[in-house]
């Protein structure tokens, strides 16, 4: 029971932090690399780009065609989506099929509803990292590419919370998974009882079926004299 309630907080603290991965803002931010002056900061993230000058004001534009966009930035959107859907469905099926909660049935549906429930987070811990690594790996490419003349930018604090969440996603599912060993072995333990107590050999008389007598047993009443004929003495009744 404590295993799975430790995997639980470990997938839903690393699906809280996917999902705010998703919205924030730095996913990459411009590079200072031979910069003397700067004057503006450049950063942007799956939906809007924007710059910010040295007065603190910031000004976004959105990206308003999907279709126009990067094709790893449509990838990165689509992944993050389906990890933020796949751990919300984990963090319910973790709930019902949890030992610690009344609903799912018995042990053995609750256990099966866990390891849904941890496949769950561990596809989406396995999405949330495929899709912050293919944003970084596009990142350092640029950035190495020395063909490359346009602003070249660094990974943003977005990438490393959603790294962080990933593997909590996968570690919780995994532990999940293996808790329900537990519930298998007992439920096969059961199965394969056998009371011993009943069938014990020392409980069964050594005596051959006719002879064996109770110890409490009384012996039938002989009733053999009763019809014989008595026969008193004359002086019997003085």
């Amino acid at each position: 029971m404590f295993q799975e309630i430790f995997a639980f907080i470990l997938s839903t603290l690393g699906w809280v932090l996917v999902s705010s991965t998703l919205p924030m803002d730095y996913w990459k931010v411009s590079s200072l690399d031979g910069t003397v002056i700067t004057t503006a900061t450049y950063w942007s993230n799956l939906w809007k780009a924007c710059v910010t000058d040295s007065t603190g004001v910031s000004n976004c534009k959105d990206f308003v065609s999907m279709l126009a966009l990067d094709g790893y930035i449509q990838a990165c959107r689509g992944l993050m989506i389906s990890a933020v859907c796949l751990g919300f469905f984990g963090s319910i099926s973790a709930l019902v099929g949890m030992k610690c909660t009344k609903i799912g049935g018995n042990d053995k549906n609750k256990a099966r509803i866990a390891c849904f429930a941890g496949v769950n987070f561990i596809l989406s811990g396995l999405c949330s990292l495929s899709a912050c690594s293919l944003y970084a790996h596009r990142i350092t490419t640029e950035f190495f590419d020395p063909m490359y003349i346009a602003q070249k930018y660094e990974l943003g604090a977005a990438l490393f919370i959603g790294w962080s969440g990933s593997v909590l996603c996968i570690l919780g599912g995994s532990m999940l998974c293996f808790s329900i060993t537990g519930s298998f072995s007992k439920s096969q333990s059961q199965v394969n009882y056998i009371y011993n107590g009943a069938v014990s050999p020392s409980h069964i008389s050594s005596c051959p079926r006719g002879r064996a007598k109770s110890a409490n047993q009384r012996p039938p009443p002989d009733y053999s004299n009763s019809c014989r004929t008595q026969h008193f003495d004359k002086n019997a009744y003085v």
